[in-house]
């Protein structure tokens, strides 16, 4: 009778243990396929990808990454099942959990506030957001979160009956666009506004001026809901990465310019001199807050402007259990 215990017990022990490694086994990913931007704004990314951190973070899983100019076109990935986790504005974010009826994207935590600014053409007549109506506005792509917020400006601040004057132009190609005198402006995140102002033109305005409280979520940590579930281990050790260099770019930001020139340089061929990374940090706040009265406003503004067929509710969206799960950054 006791031997017959004694191996029932061992069974059961063998079984536990058995379960436990399949658990481990299935939260260890053979690849994290990562998106992110080439923009200060998403600084957290660009610097934990160059330095080796998220790399070390997701192992033994091989990290795999894709440069993007702008959300929509992660969106298009992710639902495409390319993109497991990837850094995106709220625009694009609330768009995807609305097309997909809440069962396509959760937001794991906020990246950066503010970090948007609104440049002129140096000899163009614009000296105020009022002088936009009707003018050439360049946004990064149709349907991201600045062109979500420039046309909203213009149809019901300034009365615009439609917003074909904003154009959808990747980051990297204004300065040209505007030096050729092709755009009469841009509403642009970070370094992109600092370069434009760098090369002599004009700043009219910050966006989060705009705002109440002078303040709105600009960058968003997304990840596939398969993927939150099946490697919600994988998904904490990358927010972990997350919260350290949030913590870095929170604290010590001039460490970070010359780093920050250097990867997007790397990841875009184009070099951006370190005064204007550092001029550009000046106008983003870094945080792992989503903000969801943001997520709100770009809701109804996204519903307002026809790039939803409904005000989409944000229920369900956002899911923080991961971040909390985190551990908080040694000081």
């Amino acid at each position: 009778m006791r031997i017959a215990v004694a191996s029932l017990v061992l069974l059961v022990v063998a079984g536990t243990v058995a379960v436990q490694y399949r658990a481990r086994a299935e939260d260890s990913p053979a690849e994290v396929r990562f998106g992110y931007f080439a923009n200060v704004t998403h600084a957290q990314a660009v610097l934990a990808v160059a330095n080796g951190d998220l790399e070390k973070a997701v192992a033994p899983a091989k990290l795999t990454t894709r440069v993007f100019n702008a959300g929509p076109s992660v969106i298009e990935a992710l639902f495409a099942g390319e993109i497991d986790v990837a850094y995106i504005g709220p625009g694009p974010a609330i768009s995807a959990h609305g097309k997909s009826r809440g069962e396509g994207i959760r937001i794991i935590s906020g990246a950066a506030a503010n970090g948007v600014a609104i440049v002129a053409r140096n000899d163009s007549p614009i000296r105020t957001l009022q002088d936009l109506k009707d003018k050439r506005i360049a946004t990064p792509q149709l349907g991201n979160t600045q062109d979500i917020a420039a046309k909203h400006y213009l149809k019901t601040t300034l009365g615009q009956s439609n917003v074909n004057n904003v154009l959808p132009i990747a980051n990297a190609e204004q300065a040209t666009m505007m030096a050729r005198g092709e755009i009469d402006a841009a509403w642009v995140p970070e370094p992109w506004a600092a370069r434009l102002i760098a090369d002599g033109h004009r700043l009219i305005a910050e966006e989060s001026a705009l705002w109440p409280s002078n303040q709105f979520s600009l960058t968003l940590v997304t990840a596939s809901p398969a993927f939150l579930e099946k490697h919600r281990e994988t998904a904490v050790k990358i927010l972990a990465v997350h919260k350290d260099w949030t913590r870095r770019l929170q604290s010590e930001p001039a460490e970070q310019v010359q780093p920050l020139s250097d990867a997007i340089l790397a990841l875009t061929s184009k070099r951006i001199a370190p005064e204007v990374i550092a001029d550009s940090l000046k106008r983003v706040t870094f945080t792992t807050d989503p903000m969801p009265s943001t997520l709100e406003t770009m809701s109804k503004w996204s519903f307002d402007l026809g790039f939803s067929r409904d005000e989409v509710s944000i229920k369900g969206l956002v899911d923080l259990s991961a971040l909390q799960a985190a551990p908080e950054p040694s000081k």
